[in-house]
């Protein structure tokens, strides 16, 4: 559908119908700013960006982009981060039709940029090809992978299950037009949440998100399908739930004054909290702006981008607390082509070739002024290995082991591993794929003079990484 057509069908919405237990009235949301009081409290928002060079379309085709310059894109990124504080990088576009080919392309996003210090959030798209659509056992089985492959790189802090189930008529940018979308959303979170708690992945925070709007018979449907198919199961499953906002371009389509995008949010972050009471999310559930931004198409100036900006973090900041919003990504980072007229083409702080427009560094001001102080909110946890042994004094008076020696991989990642290989020396003695990942390595049947050995484990992680862990240790003489 061309954009036209969805900002018609977004702005042209029809009556709400009369308020029944089976068709509750619509959620307009407050749609005035000065209207509303500003709660005081709130933790400071926790900022980030898309920095995803290719972006979705209005639509069934995809667009090309200019090719990533990764030098200049990772120095644009480094600058957004503010001093002392985290930063959030949102990965969009990681189909489920792609399989391996995406995993392996994402997991390499995911090591590069939580190498570099910065949370991840995943955006597990339902998007499936002809043999896959409709098929939730598979669909799920395909979350549960990709929550273990994910979970095991630390840095990755957030999985979105699906992108704007109810928006049903763009496969490229949403994924509402598959059949079974819904079902996808309800049971993708539920089997998320719970292969995450198996694992003990409590960093691992689970959500979903919701384009703002279309009309209120559309998400009234939507949210109530939410409750009729997840239930208190699904609202248990939940950590979060993102707000994707596009006041002046998507709804509503267009904002007489520069204050009004102000009130565009507010209306966004009501709404959303007016809707979510269908299924039963209790406000304790937090509230994150996963997207929300102005492309600088033909007709829109690069010094009304920045403007707006400021007026549209603004309001998620000073609303935070009365609408439990804790963070907020502008989408997205770059245009993916400059040259182009096509409207999410240019949605960026810079220009396809690293040019900065003046949006950048109005972000980049607010991020330092605004951002939530201190690291992420967990941090990578170190495997170790260690050596259990009864210990004794050799003749020398040096410490010793005697007996059995069991060598355990320790560390709170220990749960992401999926097998550990124990060598003494060059000759490899036992292998473990159960937790914990514990096995004797020397049965203490030693003659002669004390001597040395090294223990070495070689642990493979759900990711694909590996560790290699090393311990020395004596035995005492007479064994």
């Amino acid at each position: 559908m061309a954009l036209a057509a969805m900002v018609a069908f977004a702005a042209c919405a029809p009556p709400a119908a009369a308020q029944s237990d089976d068709n509750p009235p619509a959620c307009v949301g407050d749609t005035e700013a000065g209207s509303v009081p500003q709660r005081p409290g709130g933790k400071r928002l926790q900022f980030g960006v898309t920095p995803g060079v290719q972006t979705g379309q209005i639509g069934t085709a995809p667009a090309p982009a200019v090719p990533e310059d990764s030098p200049r894109h990772d120095a644009a990124l480094a600058d957004l981060r503010p001093h002392n504080g985290p930063f959030v990088l949102r990965l969009n576009r990681f189909f489920w039709s792609d399989r391996e080919a995406g995993f392996q392309r994402f997991l390499a996003l995911a090591r590069r940029y939580t190498g570099a210090g910065y949370g991840v959030e995943l955006q597990v798209r339902y998007h499936p090809d002809a043999a896959q659509e409709g098929d939730i056992a598979a669909w799920t089985a395909h979350v549960r992978e990709v929550v273990r492959r994910f979970g095991a790189v630390r840095g990755v802090v957030a999985l979105q299950i699906a992108n704007e189930v109810n928006i049903a008529f763009s496969k490229d940018s949403s994924d509402g037009a598959y059949r079974n979308a819904r079902e996808a959303l309800v049971q993708g979170v539920i089997a998320a949440k719970d292969e995450a708690r198996r694992r003990g992945l409590a960093h691992l925070a689970i959500g979903f998100n919701w384009a703002h709007r279309l009309d209120p018979v559309t998400e009234t449907s939507f949210w109530s399908a939410l409750r009729d198919r997840g239930g208190a199961e699904f609202v248990r499953s939940l950590d979060w739930i993102g707000l994707d906002a596009y006041p002046g371009t998507i709804f509503p389509p267009v904002e007489t004054s520069i204050d009004g995008y102000r009130d565009g949010m507010v209306n966004a972050m009501s709404a959303i909290r007016c809707y979510a009471k269908l299924p039963g999310i209790p406000r304790s559930v937090p509230v994150k702006v996963e997207e929300n931004g102005w492309p600088t198409i033909p007709g829109r100036s690069y010094a009304d981008q920045a403007a707006i900006l400021e007026r549209m973090v603004g309001a998620v900041n000073d609303y935070r607390a009365t609408y439990g919003v804790t963070d907020y990504r502008w989408f997205n980072l770059r245009d993916s082509d400059t040259a182009s007229p096509q409207l999410f083409q240019r949605a960026g702080l810079i220009e396809s070739d690293y040019d900065r427009k003046p949006a950048f560094g109005a972000y980049e001001r607010l991020i330092e002024s605004l951002s939530i102080r201190g690291g992420l909110a967990t941090k990578p946890a170190r495997l170790a290995l260690r050596l259990q042994h009864r210990r004794s004094r050799s003749r020398r008076g040096r410490s010793c082991a005697r007996g059995r020696i069991r060598a355990t991989v320790t560390g709170a990642d220990r749960g992401l591993a999926l097998r550990a290989d124990f060598r003494r020396g060059r000759r490899r003695v036992a292998r473990d794929t159960r937790r914990p990942l514990s096995r004797i390595v020397d049965r203490g049947r030693h003659r002669g003079r004390s001597h040395r050995h090294a223990v070495v484990a070689k642990v493979r992680l759900a990711d694909g990484g590996l560790v290699r862990l090393r311990r020395v240790y004596r035995v005492c003489a007479g064994g």
